[in-house]
């Protein structure tokens, strides 16, 4: 089994740190290696239920992730990779005949899991399917964990599958994709006389997040206790009339609002004290195996009242 992250386009001068994210323009983005790999092999037993045959938590060094092109079975066959290189072996004996999947996460940080990550307490598929981690404390490090989504099938069947009865060494080469949507947000005003002097996103995804389900998020309303990201601070540095801003954050719908990803910002103009909170509401394809990118531009010819107001954009 080997393990693979996107990355940039190779060139003699790449920076190693320098990678892209699944749909992200350009490749100038910078991302954390990822230190902490964790996989999951579940197999299915002949009364065709799934069990967990094997599982383990792996700590990788920068220097393990070599800079490569894909070379296997998906779409994205021949672009730039960063693989894990000390292939991971898993001994099957003579009588080990089984129709298998692998499920795997690489963080920059630890995580830390709704279930104890060990045999005795992830034991069969569903388990394994409904793994969460929590949030709260890593919002500055969502860009930098990957997974292996579950809804990402080849030729019918999920992608990191393989089978001991029909392979004589079974391989499963997987590649793994962000689990946190990039947020593009850019802005402008419509005079130097009017500046947009703070913009904050609101109520961000602050709970467990799906590990293997990165589109089946979902709460019953916004979150209060969600992190906050100060996109432009006080006026300290001068007049400001146009810009641009990106953060990742974890997808999640709505009640009410089934396939939106709701974005609530608040916006203050010309040091006025008056907060602006519009919603927006973002069709997202809930059944994508792969997070968003999220765009949303503001175009600012008011000075900005006190109030909320709800957009909805379909794209």
């Amino acid at each position: 089994m080997s393990i693979c992250i996107p990355a940039n386009e190779i060139h003699p001068n790449a920076a190693p740190a320098h990678r892209r994210a699944m749909g992200d323009p350009g490749t100038k983005e910078e991302f954390l290696f990822p230190n902490h790999l964790y996989f999951i092999v579940v197999k299915q037993n002949n009364d065709e239920t799934w069990s967990v045959w094997e599982m383990q938590k792996q700590t990788l060094q920068n220097e393990d992730w070599i800079l490569t092109r894909y070379n296997s079975f998906l779409p994205t066959y021949q672009d730039s990779i960063y693989r894990f290189d000390k292939e991971i072996d898993l001994l099957l004996s003579a009588g080990d005949k089984f129709d298998g999947r692998v499920y795997a996460i690489a963080s920059a940080v630890e995580l830390t899991f709704n279930r104890t990550f060990d045999k005795s307490n992830i034991t069969n598929l569903e388990q394994t399917l409904t793994l969460t981690f929590n949030t709260a404390s890593i919002q500055d490090n969502l860009q930098n964990i990957y997974t292996t989504p579950e809804a990402l099938l080849y030729n019918g069947e999920y992608y990191g599958s393989f089978s001991s009865k029909f392979q004589r060494v079974p391989v499963v080469n997987l590649l793994l994709y962000h689990i946190a949507a990039k947020v593009d947000i850019t802005w402008k005003t419509a005079s130097s006389d009017l500046r947009l002097t703070k913009m904050k996103a609101k109520n961000l995804f602050n709970g467990n997040a799906y590990c293997f389900k990165p589109m089946e998020n979902s709460s019953g309303a916004p979150l209060d206790a969600g992190a906050e990201i100060t996109i432009i601070g006080s006026n300290a540095v001068g007049q400001w009339w146009e810009g641009r801003y990106y953060f990742y954050t974890i997808p999640y719908t709505t009640t009410g609002k089934t396939g939106y990803f709701p974005l609530q910002m608040e916006m203050e103009t010309n040091d006025s004290g008056n907060n602006y909170r519009p919603t927006i509401y973002m069709k997202v394809n809930t059944t994508d195996p792969f997070v968003p990118w999220l765009r949303a531009n503001f175009n600012i010819d008011i000075e900005l009242p006190n109030g909320t107001d709800t957009k909805t954009i379909d794209y």
